[in-house]
């Protein structure tokens, strides 16, 4: 690349840095972004609030975790009183032909409803602290169906989709077409400005609710898991959230400057890749999805409510090894990029028919 290219590449960047991060129309995306974070401290808080009432009640009303554990199904109040002792909550539900009871023990860390009819237990909910293997699941279970498939999905539509369709619609883009640049450059300056505005953007929300998410747990556990597993894990998941930018940021890009109205291909990729779920293992691998998901250090698994006739439709695939992944991804997009690029050479604005 020489001087003259590196130089007008570096123009188009900066212009285009700009208004992709404070553009008035981006504002949204920040919030697909930041949200899970907001929400993942919420569930922090609530978990210490809660622990610290378990706490409370485990200090006034002291039950062993092994004396809980020995209640059956069958045992009958008088059985649980003796045993545990008076609960910290009751609720009693009486007719005519039954009588309903619920009683609610805790060990500090655990609680337990004891669910008791005409006078016998006949079930035993047990709601147990959120522990480091439960949060990693609910994070991977989010950022797979939903931060990736929809948060990062539509924050590429919006920040891509605008580099060209945008402009034409601002009726700015001629002032690019009329400056002394190859088109191909234009298209590279935009996309490489776009992909740094989302990797940024979507990168530093997925450390937010990493770190939202890490919070409540007590001191020791979160230095233990780093110097286990931890700082790989979350190298991963920023590292698949950066290959979702550049996967659905080609694609995007590309859809801004061949389609009229990019909703149109969008939607299509959007029920494209969530049906990949259901699709056969051979479907599966013309998705970014599939490869963004061979990524993860930690697959999740469908909803366990989900029907079973849907889950009879379920296919499974084997996972792409690592550098498959990476490497389909960036040839994709370099194709998509290419094609994009050629289609550029023959862009012409007539802004009375955009």
């Amino acid at each position: 690349m020489n001087t003259s290219t590196w130089t007008q590449l570096s123009a188009v960047m900066r212009l285009e840095l700009r208004k992709t991060f404070f553009t008035r129309r981006g504002w949204w995306i920040y919030i697909l972004a930041f949200a899970p974070a907001l929400l993942y401290l919420i569930h922090s808080i609530d978990s210490v609030r809660n622990h610290e009432q378990r706490q409370a009640l485990a200090a006034a009303n002291p039950v062993a975790l092994y004396a809980i554990k020995q209640i059956q199904v069958g045992d009958t109040i008088e059985d649980v009183e003796k045993q545990l002792g008076p609960p910290y909550f009751h609720l009693t539900f009486k007719r005519r032909e039954f009588e309903v009871r619920v009683y609610r023990y805790t060990n500090g860390d655990s609680d337990f409803a004891f669910n008791f009819f005409n006078g016998k237990v006949t079930r035993i909910d047990e709601e147990d602290r959120c522990n480091l293997q439960k949060d990693s699941a609910i994070f991977a279970t989010t950022f797979q169906f939903f931060y990736l498939r929809l948060a990062v999905f539509f924050g590429c539509v919006g920040i891509f989709t605008n580099l060209f369709r945008g402009e034409m619609l601002d009726k700015s883009l001629h002032f690019y077409l009329l400056a002394p640049m190859r088109r191909e450059v234009l298209l590279a300056g935009k996309y490489l400005a776009g992909l740094a505005a989302a990797v940024v953007i979507f990168t530093f929300g997925t450390a937010l609710q990493i770190a939202a998410l890490s919070w409540h747990f007590d001191k020791g556990v979160v230095p233990a898991y780093m110097h286990g597993t931890g700082w790989t894990d979350i190298a991963s998941y920023l590292g698949i959230t950066a290959l979702a930018c550049v996967g659905y940021g080609g694609i995007f890009l590309a859809a801004g400057l061949l389609f009229k109205n990019p909703i149109v291909p969008a939607a299509v990729v959007l029920l494209w890749e969530a049906a990949n779920i259901f699709l056969p293992a051979a479907l599966k691998k013309i998705s970014v999805i599939f490869y963004l998901q061979s990524l993860c250090p930690l697959v999740a698994s469908p909803d366990k409510d989900m029907s079973p006739f849907l889950r009879l439709l379920l296919s499974s695939a084997e996972p792409a090894a690592p550098w498959v992944a990476i490497g389909g991804l960036l040839a994709v997009t370099a194709l998509v990029l290419t094609i994009a690029g050629l289609r550029s050479r023959k862009l012409e604005i007539n802004y009375g028919t955009e």
